[in-house]
């Protein structure tokens, strides 16, 4: 079928089919071509290329007898005037006849008919569709110049003609190649010629290769080093410059048993170095990461202590209790006494402030013969601070696991992780994921920093975490740690503390001797009572230190002074806490349950209170959602077993409950208050009151049943300390009964119980 479209005469560029151009016209013919293909010719027009580049008006008789019919995909004129166009190529077309534009005589139109296209053998067609993609594929690889996407794309085609088309419009081949490939319409034909043409391509690539290998080993590398560095040194002689750049780094490196990689790489930068003038900034930041990777300690260990009865003693000087601690550090030694190989274990100390966490980490490493190095990661959200930023950046460095490192000078420091429940995760950084490879003893042995960029083994150092709060710890790094809990000390452990450790630290740092001054058990139990309110001895130690600056200031430091229980006012000022009777605070629907907080066991009063309305309920005091769903579980346990607890079958339905946890500051959450509430709300609507002195912990279930709980210790420590005499706990809890201080279970009852039927026989 015949067709009509106008010409576009496009010098020194091809248009093959399936191929897209962009052209900016600056010329007022080829925009009116443009334009009459949009408004006339539904954005077609025919494209031809001619031969002659040179002549300015090419003759018609000049022309090919192919062209290439393109489609304008867009067309936008410009602010200076021209014209930007994309033309995509459609198909060849065979010329028949060229005529001049009845309204603008300059434009050449022309009469194009479709070009039938011979058959061809499948099996043929096939066999040069896949020499053609390997031949292609052989020669992506051998040059540097095309992309390897190239291979993905014509993998995708299956038409021969297409291919070939594809394959002309990247290979590198002349201009009047690719005119001679336009006019070609047998894609057949065309796959010959082009499998000629890459097979000339790649010898051209190969022989290219072997010039320049030639070239290369013509100038021996080792001869071509040695005349630079002598160029240099008379330069440097010359110029009275330090004659011993670079030695001074590389006797470093001799002296560092390094593997193949890490050597080969400091020894490239110290060769840049010696390339680099010393004005230059480049200069400065390769010294810089010189310094640091060659003072970093590669082979450099301390000698460790493997007397398992010295590093008991050392321990125990320092620390009272923690006995789980000591004991995993003797297991530790034990074990490396056997096997020196052994990996370093990573532990994790929870419990609350002043309980000796840090300090019993400071002891370990002491008794060890360790090194010490403590990092802080409260509040940080920026895994950079750990494992260092890339040198591209100016100022940057590595991160505190690598500066601790250097600063120990040894590869088997302990590292203090202090406050691992207070890491800081957000939208844009998650430090958790850089102390997973940290703390991972499988992995952490090719620890990479940023930016020291080498492999540095972390097997040998001893880690050692802090956690006020068990829950604070992310759950994927919680799986890597050893957890060890220390629980809060009891008044009688404190005195004994104070009277072992505080007060003679105390003594020793202000040179004091330490039989002038002495503090009766009464005194310490009173101050402890009255002045201090924590799980740990912080307070405690501050109390005494305020004690002992008083005195000197008062000048009776040189007199033996006895420190009673009633001049503690005029050290320490009014007390800032005092027991509450409890026996003066019963009230009806009032009941001690017991928690535990980042500082320790505490008391929490639940008190219930009812009042005409519709059978709803009310919790409030800073509840979580798990001690609210505990509230509910209470509620249908009570009311499922009206008829045991004798109340009205209809109470509930006009009255309207409202239950309160006292200590509103503190946020509560856990399923361990549930036997509490129940005795609360059982309290207000029979009119029994529940003594002060007694306390309840334990989760319950829809049938009653008393199920264990988590924290026990601490919970009774923290009833204990507030002059609760009886306190309710699961039975299935009785073996954490072997934790508890016998001062405590001698002055404090503690009941198991299996179901809540045990409690109202009992109490109602």
């Amino acid at each position: 079928m015949q067709q009509k479209f106008p010409v576009m005469l496009l010098k020194g560029l091809i248009l093959l089919p399936n191929q897209e151009v962009k052209i900016e016209l600056n010329n007022e013919l080829s925009k009116s071509v443009t334009s009459l293909a949009n408004t006339k010719y539904n954005r077609h027009l025919l494209v031809i290329t001619p031969k002659n580049l040179v002549e300015e008006t090419p003759e018609v008789s000049d022309l090919p007898e192919v062209g290439v019919i393109g489609k304008i995909k867009s067309r936008i004129e410009l602010p200076n005037g021209n014209v930007r166009v994309t033309i995509k190529g459609i198909e060849r077309v065979r010329i028949l006849e060229f005529s001049n534009n009845d309204e603008n005589s300059d434009i050449l139109e022309v009469d194009v008919t479709k070009i039938d296209l011979p058959d061809f053998d499948e099996v043929e067609k096939k066999a040069n569709i896949q020499k053609l993609i390997e031949l292609v594929t052989d020669y992506v690889s051998a040059s540097n110049h095309v992309s390897n996407s190239i291979i993905n794309h014509i993998k995708t085609i299956d038409s021969l003609d297409r291919l070939t088309d594809a394959i002309c419009a990247f290979l590198p081949i002349s201009f009047n190649k690719k005119l001679e490939y336009i006019e070609e319409i047998n894609a057949l034909y065309r796959a010959k010629s082009l499998l000629k043409d890459i097979k000339i391509e790649l010898e051209v690539l190969k022989l290219e290769e072997e010039i320049e290998v030639e070239l290369s080993e013509t100038l021996e590398q080792n001869q071509k080093e040695f005349i630079l560095k002598e160029k240099i040194h008379i330069i440097e002689k010359e110029l009275g410059l330090d004659e011993n750049n670079g030695n001074e780094y590389n006797a470093k490196l001799d002296k560092l048993n390094l593997g193949k990689s890490t050597h080969n790489k400091i020894s490239t930068e110290i060769k840049k170095l010696s390339y680099t003038s010393d004005i230059s900034p480049e200069n400065a930041m390769i010294k810089n990461y010189l310094d640091w990777i060659l003072n970093l300690p590669w082979n450099k260990s301390n000698f460790e202590n493997n007397n398992i009865e010295d590093i008991k003693e050392k321990l125990d000087k320092n620390h009272y209790g923690l006995k789980e601690v000591k004991e995993r550090i003797l297991e530790y030694v034990a074990l490396k006494n056997n096997n020196p190989d052994i990996k370093s274990p990573i532990i994790c100390l929870v419990g609350p402030p002043g309980v000796g966490k840090t300090s019993i980490a400071r002891s370990i490493a002491s008794s060890l013969n360790r090194k010490f190095y403590k990092i802080s990661v409260g509040g940080l959200n920026d895994s950079s601070e750990l494992i260092g930023h890339r040198r591209t950046y100016m100022g940057s460095m590595p991160g505190k696991i690598i500066q601790g490192l250097r600063k120990c000078e040894s590869k088997n420091p302990v590292f203090l992780i202090d406050e691992i429940d207070k890491i800081t995760i957000n939208h844009k950084d998650d430090p958790t994921g850089v102390l997973l490879d940290i703390l991972d003893r499988e992995q952490n042995s090719e620890f990479i920093d940023n930016y020291i960029e080498e492999a540095f083994d972390l097997s040998k150092v001893f880690f050692i975490l802090t956690a006020n709060n068990i829950e604070g710890i992310p759950s994927a790094l919680k799986d890597r740690l050893e957890i060890i809990e220390l629980s809060s000390y009891t008044d009688l452990e404190k005195i004994d503390i104070a009277n072992r450790y505080l007060i003679p630290k105390i003594l020793d740092d202000n040179k004091i001797d330490n039989k002038i001054i002495t503090m009766s058990d009464d005194m310490l139990a009173f101050l402890i009572e009255a002045y201090t309110k924590e799980a740990g001895v912080r307070e405690l130690y501050r109390s005494l230190e305020k004690i002992i600056r008083k005195l000197v200031v008062l000048g009776r430091v040189n007199d033996r002074t006895k420190i009673s229980k009633v001049r503690l006012k005029d050290y320490l000022g009014i007390p800032k806490y005092l027991k509450l009777e409890n026996k003066k605070h019963e009230y009806i629907g009032r009941v001690n349950g017991v928690g535990v907080t980042p500082f320790g066991g505490v008391v929490m009063p639940i008190e219930t209170c009812i009042f005409e309305g519709k059978g709803n309920f009310t919790i409030t005091g800073m509840l979580g959602q798990t001690m609210e769903e505990s509230t509910k579980v209470a509620l249908s346990y009570i009311k499922s077993n009206l008829k045991k607890f004798k109340i009205d079958d209809f109470f509930f339905n006009i009255k309207d409950l409202h239950i309160h946890f006292l200590e509103g500051a503190i946020k509560k959450d856990g399923p361990s208050s549930g036997v509490a509430i129940i005795t609360s709300i059982l309290s207000l609507i029979t009119g029994k009151k529940i003594s002060n002195n007694i306390a309840f912990t334990g989760e319950i279930s829809l049938n009653g049943d008393i199920l264990k709980v988590g924290g026990i210790k601490e919970k009774i420590i923290g009833a204990y300390k507030n002059n609760i005499k009886t306190i309710y706990i699961p039975l299935s809890n009785e073996l954490d009964l072997e934790e508890i201080p016998e001062e405590i279970k001698e002055n404090l009852e503690i009941k198991l119980i299996k179901n809540f039927l045990e409690i109202y026989d009992e109490l109602f």
